[in-house]
């Protein structure tokens, strides 16, 4: 039984995860400054805060282990904006961290969770946090031979309550005001991909040695406007939702790419099967009315 330790473990892609690690029979051991989730009592977990070199040093006396993924760090674009030093803190020098301690304990492979905005002039604070820290991944692996697997996540959205869950967070707008407003013009172009399916393909890089010192780009199928989203959550909602695109502000986000220049090479995968956009708004329709009734 392979032994998996993940930082962030219990955010927003994390549960998801751990959820397809646990159930392909791994050994999982979450380091996390949040402790709920409702998988808590089927791993090991412990509490860490990756701006602290002693929590993450700490983190892997507890245990040796095969594979390390590293979620944590901010992963909202606007929040990161407004904490530039934070953000590097933490997606930066936190990263660095886990990668030495990485490399003092023997682990066999790092995978960490990049972000489309690596390659993308837009993104501010957040991508430049995420192109730094591949560029360190990079050379860990160049230097003292670390294998990695660098995960550049598109639009991923699921059912479940999170801050940086924007489609749930705009069906839970709609529900509860009959309203979406967005600050562009719409016309923005997204490949969405659910949790669920970005979990199990951050899984399959780990079962083969074709994406060892790669860089992965895990996007959706289903490539939209961002209006054509907004029309079926409306659609759904028996069209009792008012759409505004008043354009007051959208220069930190990419429209129709997010490529600004040519990326080191990476390779795309996409699930088959995967969840139907459709299904998947469906079902963060039901999980903001059942979050609302509770």
């Amino acid at each position: 039984m392979r032994k998996v330790l993940i930082f962030g473990g219990f955010g927003f892609l994390g549960y998801y995860l751990v959820k397809e690690l646990l159930q392909r029979g791994y050994q999982v051991t979450v380091a996390d400054i949040n402790d709920k989730s409702d998988l808590a009592s089927q791993v090991n977990f412990l509490r860490c805060d990756i701006g602290s070199k002693e929590n993450v040093d700490k983190v892997f006396e507890s245990d040796r282990f095969d594979v390390v993924y590293n979620l944590a760090g901010f992963a909202n674009l606007d929040r990161a904006v407004k904490d530039p030093l934070t953000t590097m803190q933490l997606n930066v020098l936190g990263n660095m961290y886990i990668i030495d301690a990485c490399l003092k304990h023997n682990v066999t492979k790092f995978v960490y969770a990049s972000s489309a905005y690596a390659v993308s002039n837009k993104g501010s604070f957040y991508g430049i946090s995420k192109l730094a820290s591949e560029k360190i991944v990079e050379e860990y692996y160049k230097k003292y031979n670390l294998n990695f697997t660098i995960l550049r996540y598109g639009s991923v959205y699921s059912e479940r309550n999170y801050d940086n869950n924007y489609i749930y967070n705009l069906v839970k707008e709609a529900v509860k005001n009959q309203r979406i407003d967005h600050k562009g013009d719409g016309k923005e172009i997204r490949e969405y991909i659910h949790a669920s399916d970005a979990a199990k393909l951050s899984i399959d890089v780990i079962e083969t040695n074709e994406f060892d010192n790669m860089h992965v780009i895990l996007t959706g199928t289903e490539r939209m406007e961002r209006i054509e989203l907004f029309n079926m959550i409306k659609e759904i909602l028996n069209n009792k939702v008012e759409i505004s695109c008043n354009e007051s502000g959208y220069h930190n986000h990419y429209r129709f790419t997010p490529y600004s220049f040519d990326p080191s090479v990476s390779k795309k995968l996409v699930a088959n099967p995967h969840i139907d956009m459709g299904q998947g708004l469906l079902e963060c329709v039901r999980a903001v009315y059942n979050d609302e009734q509770e």
